[in-house]
């Protein structure tokens, strides 16, 4: 899909992805600056921009990104990731993407955020919205959340109630052409680890191949998910920040990363599109989490 208009629509994308890094990076050092010191000692940290180039499977160039990474007093790990990438996909991978069967060039760029909270009454999180150009045209992302205490594991839980109301809300300014019911399912049934049969954390919403006719809408929904995104996970955080933790619930932390980490590996659609189209190996491992178990 090539001419002025998709151009257009493609630099208006790249640039709200990168901005809205700039706004998720400068509301999380601020979260580090707050944090309270008898919990998390040490100074505040900072993110470390890191930018990266790719070739494409013809070793022609392929685009690339930046990333973005903090290893904080609060903020355990967490990664913010800009990239645009663009060339052809190889032969294997053409019959899964929507459009390249026709013709495999494609363009892509987006922003993902994975944190991993030192404290473990504050949730893991993953947000990233993109948009895809082959011989089609489509946005993706969502959001979702991960408890890594089970009593926190509930949709009776606050932070749950206070996530899902912010996506609900995100997908409700667009009617039009959002279906939060159907994300919201669609991302229940996404994060699910089959082999634990269990979930991997409370979820939230989910969409792909999102193309309602209407692209200025469409981008619409995907800025507003992006911005309900930066409100409520921040609101979140500094719900929590201030709850003193057990060595009991370290444990239980480092082990329910353990389903992070196998959710990921094993099932996570865009970790094997990044993987399989060149992307940056650091930035998309990123989403592991610092320290781990299995027992």
């Amino acid at each position: 899909m090539d001419g002025p208009e998709i151009d257009e629509r493609k630099s208006r994308a790249r640039s709200w992805f990168e901005a809205l890094r700039d706004d998720i990076c400068m509301a999380f050092e601020k979260l580090e600056d707050d944090a309270p010191a008898q919990l998390y000692p040490g100074d505040a940290g900072r993110f470390v921009r890191t930018p990266w180039d790719r070739a494409d499977h013809t070793s022609g160039p392929g685009g690339g990104g930046v990333m973005s990474m903090m290893y904080g007093r609060l903020f355990e790990k967490i990664g913010v990731h800009c990239s645009t990438v663009h060339g052809e996909f190889a032969p294997e991978f053409r019959a899964q993407i929507q459009g390249a069967g026709e013709d495999p060039r494609f363009w892509a760029s987006g922003v993902s955020v994975i944190a991993h909270l030192r404290n473990p009454h504050i949730p893991a999180v993953h947000m990233n919205t993109r948009f895809v150009v082959t011989t089609k045209a489509w946005f993706g992302g969502g959001s979702d959340l991960t408890p890594l205490l089970e009593r926190r594991r509930s949709q009776e839980d606050v932070d749950t109630i206070a996530f899902h109301q912010a996506m609900e809300s995100a997908c409700g300014n667009h009617n039009d052409v959002a279906d939060y019911g159907r994300y919201k399912k669609w991302c229940d049934d996404y994060f699910y680890l089959p082999h634990r049969k269990e979930a991997r954390g409370i979820g939230g919403i989910f969409y792909d191949h999102h193309d309602s006719g209407d692209w200025d809408a469409d981008f619409a929904f995907t800025q507003d998910i992006g911005r309900a995104f930066l409100k409520i996970y921040p609101d979140l955080v500094r719900r929590n920040f201030k709850t003193p933790w057990t060595p009991a619930d370290r444990e239980e932390q480092l082990v329910r990363r353990g389903r992070y980490v196998e959710f990921n590996l094993l099932y996570d659609r865009g970790t094997t599109f990044g993987l399989k189209t060149g992307g940056n190996v650091d930035s998309i491992l990123s989403s592991m989490p610092p320290e781990v178990k299995w027992p």
